[in-house]
């Protein structure tokens, strides 16, 4: 398993409510996912983002982090070999992601994903 990438995942009740301070006041980048309860901010020049979750559509609870990996079967196994806590088992997605959440040690909750073609 290798990482691609890491994005920030901040939980806020109201995602339409933020955008306006992330969009218009920190002029990050919206990109529309899709879905009504994450939504995505880049920052123009470098690409960095961040997600802003109000509340996982089918996990127990939100991730601190989505870590998006090129093996997220490879990185399960992994997981339950070493003995960490499972906090949403390996599910395909129907918006396209094949993901589980891991818990840290420290507690952090971590979304382990990979694209998925349906």
């Amino acid at each position: 398993m290798q990482v691609i990438r890491v994005t920030t995942d901040l939980t806020v009740r109201d995602i339409e409510g933020a955008r306006a301070f992330y969009a218009d006041y920190l002029g990050l980048e919206w990109e529309d996912m899709g879905l009504d309860w994450v939504s995505r901010f880049v920052v123009p020049t470098s690409g960095e983002h961040l997600q802003l979750v109000s509340r996982d559509a089918t996990a127990p609870e939100n991730p601190l982090l989505t870590v998006m990996v090129d093996d997220v079967d490879d990185a399960y196994a992994q997981a339950v070999r070493r003995g960490y806590e499972v906090v949403h088992p390996l599910t395909t997605e129907p918006w396209g992601i094949r993901r589980f959440f891991v818990r840290a040690p420290g507690g952090a909750v971590l979304n382990i994903a990979q694209h998925h073609d349906l």
